[in-house]
């Protein structure tokens, strides 16, 4: 299950006994990690990069899927040593939960798939000859109507429980004409806020604040413009359901 930890115990024995090598996979051995994992039945090309995990385009007998893997070790740039293997694993739990969470929400985000430790699958947007683009690299033919399904899908994910805490143009592929959110793992969840829920409400409307800016910057270059208060007011209205945020 997703809230559950993703070294299995044979991964542990190998980090206590010194078997296991603090140096990132080829290719070649991320793809058999894949294979062996039953995440899919062959693994292509990598299809982008970010700071702490790659995404690879692979098959599942007849469909296309995408495979997100985690690094397991980064070099820290204080101290120059291996970070923890379980301190990056544990995002892909995390993203993996939230994705799950969004998806049965109804909000437009690739359909996740399975998860076996610091990897998961999840729906693949594009096609077999390229991937559906990053809204930063998109050429959008009709940008007005994009940019209010991107305003309705925030509201989307907002409905689902969740602020997606890096909205940006990087963050969202532009895929049959539709907007589609990804890179949840710094996602905040508002449906359960744990204590205190005034802290946790507040962070999720700054966050939206800054992403829906950086959307705002975009959207000129097509000369377009939003009511970036006015999003935020329902947004707000929609998450703080026990009235936390409101002034006595």
């Amino acid at each position: 299950m997703p809230n559950h930890g993703y070294l299995d115990s044979s991964v542990h024995w190998k980090v206590r006994t010194g078997q296991i090598a603090f140096a990132e996979p080829t290719h070649d051995e991320v793809a058999d990690a894949i294979l062996d994992a039953g995440l899919a039945t062959e693994v292509g090309q990598r299809l982008g990069s970010g700071k702490e995990a790659d995404v690879y385009l692979a098959r599942d007998r007849s469909r296309l899927v995408a495979v997100k893997v985690y690094r397991q070790y980064r070099t820290s740039h204080r101290g120059g040593g291996a970070i923890k293997l379980e301190s990056t694993g544990q995002r892909a739990v995390r993203e993996f939960e939230l994705l799950t969470y969004a998806y049965q929400g109804g909000a437009r985000v690739p359909r996740p798939g399975e998860r076996v430790e610091n990897m998961f699958s999840m729906q693949y947007l594009g096609t077999a000859e390229s991937a559906a683009p990053m809204l930063q690299k998109a050429a959008l033919e009709d940008p007005e109507p994009f940019l209010r399904a991107t305003l309705a899908g925030i509201e989307g994910l907002a409905e689902a429980g969740i602020v997606h805490s890096d909205l940006s143009p990087f963050n969202i592929l532009a895929y049959d004409g539709k907007p589609w959110f990804i890179d949840l793992a710094a996602g905040i969840r508002v449906d359960r806020l744990g204590w205190p829920p005034w802290a946790r409400l507040s962070e999720a409307m700054e966050s939206l604040r800054h992403g829906l800016g950086t959307l705002e910057r975009h959207f000129r270059r097509y000369d377009l413009a939003f009511d970036t208060a006015d999003l935020l007011d329902r947004v707000r209205t929609q998450i703080d359901r026990f009235g936390v945020m409101t002034p006595p």
